[in-house]
């Protein structure tokens, strides 16, 4: 890959934001029946006119592309937290290097038993998240860690940490078979996102151009999204569909995927209060869990169907990880299957806490999705590729001869 294009925003991308805000039933029905969708086509069906009988036919066409691109298959990974230590400051995360919480590095020898414990499990994709400290990048460090993965039998193994240069992503692809990378650029909106981030991660620029160097770089898979709750999710939702388009259009060999996780309580994090198509506000209060409005869900459901409409061919697969609230989603009357590809699964954030068998106090929640874990065990979703057998205690559903 020689492109050496970068993502910009589209100059217009305040007016399609507006458009997504305003847009008639009228003009939603006529989006309904394209073929293909433009960026302003993809806006007009985000608006909150879309009525019930508009969504249904959505998520129906929603569900016959991905059922033409994945089947009926959905593809479990488990995180792995290897360094929680952080040298950034974002106010919304619970591993600001401003908080007085447990740091904690392991090992390599510590990184093989956690994954030896999630091995036992039946898992076989795994991403190996860290906060972003220079040295839990370090390349040196990553390509005996991931070599070790795959000599333990993984078949996948993803990376979701500090952004990287495109000599050392491709160092990790040619010497270590690295098979993923996330990252997440938190809002789009640079006004939004320098208010948050100090740090290396104020770069704006600098991370939103991180698909492009893992791309040309040979990593097979990238995912990317935003962080639902930080700002408008629709000027991020438009945004987050154009730099889609871009990638797919310039890096057409990888595969990318897309993913919207929401801002949650964290320890010593501020707290924020979800405001229909605006940012969490910043409140002067004691810690409590954060919540999402309903109204805020009810009208962030019509994104996840229509991202499958927008990509073409829909190569992109829609995932769902371990900050996506089961709570959340059961809001959003869509069966999982008919959106998304890939689910994280239960997990401690906690360093060296995966493989013990104390509790950890601090958890991202199980896999505990009671609509996809009934349809596994109904069997109803016949994942006849690509899906871990993974014991009851994860899924709080059998899975065993699917």
């Amino acid at each position: 890959m020689t492109n050496t294009s970068s993502f910009s925003l589209p100059g217009d991308i305040v007016l399609l934001a507006e458009r997504a805000r305003c847009a008639s039933a009228a003009e939603i029905a006529l989006r309904l029946g394209a073929e293909h969708l433009t960026l302003e086509d993809f806006a007009i069906l985000l608006s909150p006119a879309m009525d019930e009988a508009s969504f249904a036919r959505l998520t129906a066409e929603s569900a016959r592309l991905t059922r033409l691109r994945f089947g009926y298959a959905i593809s479990l990974y488990i995180p792995l937290y290897y360094d929680n230590r952080c040298v950034n400051r974002c106010d919304y995360c619970g591993f600001n290097a401003r908080n007085d919480v447990p740091r904690r590095t392991l090992s390599r020898e510590e990184i093989r038993r956690e994954a030896e414990a999630i091995r036992s499990q039946g898992f076989t994709n795994l991403l190996l998240v860290a906060g972003e400290h220079p040295e839990s990048a370090d390349p040196n460090l990553l390509v005996p860690v991931v070599q070790d993965m795959h000599r333990m039998g993984f078949r996948s193994v993803s990376i979701e940490i500090a952004p990287l240069t495109e000599e050392d992503y491709r160092r990790l692809v040619t010497e270590a078979h690295l098979d993923g990378l996330y990252v997440y650029q938190e809002t789009y909106d640079p006004a939004v996102y320098a208010a948050h981030h100090c740090g290396p991660k104020k770069d704006y620029r600098w991370r939103l151009e991180t698909p492009e160097r893992g791309a040309r770089a040979g990593i097979p898979k990238i995912g990317i999204g935003f962080l639902l709750g930080l700002g408008d999710w629709r000027f991020d939702a438009v945004a987050l569909a154009a730099h889609l388009m871009f990638l797919q259009r310039h890096y057409w060999q990888t595969e990318f995927s897309i993913s919207f996780p929401r801002i949650r309580s964290a320890a010593n994090s501020c707290n924020w209060r979800a405001r229909s198509g605006s940012s969490f506000r910043r409140r002067r209060c004691r810690s409590r869990p954060v919540k999402n409005r309903p109204s805020v869900m009810q009208s962030f459901r019509s994104a996840l169907p229509t991202f499958r409409r927008e990509a073409r061919p829909p190569r992109a697969a829609t995932l769902s990880n371990t900050k996506t609230l089961p709570s959340s989603r059961s809001r959003t009357p869509v069966r999982p299957p008919q959106w998304q590809r890939r689910s994280g699964s239960g997990v401690s954030i906690r360093c060296g806490r995966t493989g013990s068998s104390s509790p950890p106090r601090l958890f991202e929640h199980p896999f505990g999705d009671q609509k996809i874990g009934h349809l596994l065990r109904e069997k109803t979703v016949p994942a006849r590729r690509h899906v871990d057998k993974v014991e009851e205690d994860v899924l709080r559903y059998p899975v065993e001869g699917i």
